[in-house]
């Protein structure tokens, strides 16, 4: 029986597992899962957890059961790709025949002092159950900073105006105008929807220092009682200490097959790979249906296909709170209550009606 290990229960792991089971997967494979937690996380909406405005439970979502699949509850914490084995922390390594590494990615705090140490994150469950309870027992007045005017910012920040109306929020960005990868008429209506809500902007942001309740921008001191970052990504630790070529980002560099150059038998989905497109939910998940196709064949002992369409995005949707939001959809921007009601309804049949 060959073992086919999946590292992370992300979107792109639970992709395969969608597609592989219950018809796809050969008599003599059988599949390990390897996460952190039992079950699958909706790392979109992070951000509404932190916020307090969601339970744990809205962003579950229960692996696949099936005789050949092993679901193991594990850190791992180093790929040796010479014996083909995942070593776990405080438990046996399992040994691999084929690989799939899709283990996500962590804070990128940029070497700023005191970054990793005094601000709170929103990358993994765990760490935005702990932002959750620091935001939520700040009293009224409290002042919360977040560094980072991206997606993740964004909607952190919104969402915590929404339930948290009597704390002061003050959102940093680099730019010169936050959510910077968007047309200039989104960043626009956002930043107008945050300013009638008391939400303050600080553009050319340039935090340089970073102390309890104290930032420093553009070596001015900040006094805040709670910071949030969310000032850019890296892959985990565990993929950034593989000795493999790497792209400027350190994302792993691939074949259109979507393996290790030199080593077939290992994939990289996700956050760790070097793609196109920026990390992103759809395309962890659009990677994940290539992967298999070239597994099924291999494990057939034929070619797989030398190349790939692009894989493409439908499109990009944020939310302001609970009713209102912003989007692109098929390169069109949108604003409003519609992009809203488009990523809950994109929210509920992923969780209810995926695969």
């Amino acid at each position: 029986m060959k073992n086919l290990v999946i590292l992370g229960g992300g979107y792109g792991g639970m992709r395969m597992l969608q597609r592989l089971l219950p018809n796809q997967l050969p008599e003599d494979i059988e599949i390990t899962l390897i996460d952190r937690v039992p079950y699958h996380c909706l790392k979109t909406e992070y951000y509404a957890l932190a916020a307090g405005t969601i339970s744990d439970q809205h962003i579950r979502v229960t692996f696949p059961e099936h005789p050949r699949l092993n679901v193991k509850y594990a850190e791992v914490t180093k790929v040796d790709l010479d014996t083909k084995k995942v070593h776990l922390k405080e438990q046996e390594a399992v040994k691999y025949d084929d690989l799939v590494i899709g283990l996500g990615c962590n804070d990128k705090y940029h070497n700023v002092p005191g970054a990793e140490e005094f601000t709170h994150s929103i990358q993994t469950i765990d760490s935005s159950r702990t932002t959750y309870q620091k935001l939520n027992n700040l009293g009224p007045g409290a002042v919360v900073a977040i560094v980072g005017g991206g997606l993740s910012g964004v909607e952190l920040a919104s969402e915590l105006n929404e339930s948290r109306p009597d704390l002061q929020v003050k959102l940093f960005d680099r730019g010169s105008r936050i959510l910077s990868m968007f047309p200039e008429r989104l960043s626009n209506y956002v930043e107008n929807w945050f300013i009638e809500r008391g939400v303050e902007i600080i553009n050319h942001a340039n935090i340089t220092k970073v102390e309890e309740k104290q930032l420093f921008n553009q070596d001015e001191a900040v006094p805040v009682d709670v910071i949030v970052w969310t000032a850019g990504i890296q892959p985990s630790k565990v993929v950034r200490d593989l000795e493999v070529e790497k792209d400027v980002s350190g994302r792993v560099v691939l074949t259109p097959q979507h393996n290790i150059p030199g080593n077939e038998n290992v994939y990289v989905v996700g956050d760790c790979a070097s793609l196109p497109h920026a990390p992103s939910a759809q395309l962890a998940e659009g990677q994940a249906e290539q992967i298999v196709q070239v597994l099924v064949k291999r494990w057939k002992n034929e070619e797989p296909p030398s190349e790939f369409p692009a894989i493409k995005l439908k499109g990009v949707l944020g939310s302001l709170g609970k009713k209102h939001g912003f989007g692109l959809v098929a390169e069109r921007a949108i604003t409003g209550r519609v992009p809203r009601l488009l990523k809950s309804g994109v929210l509920w049949m992923y969780k209810y009606h995926n695969g």
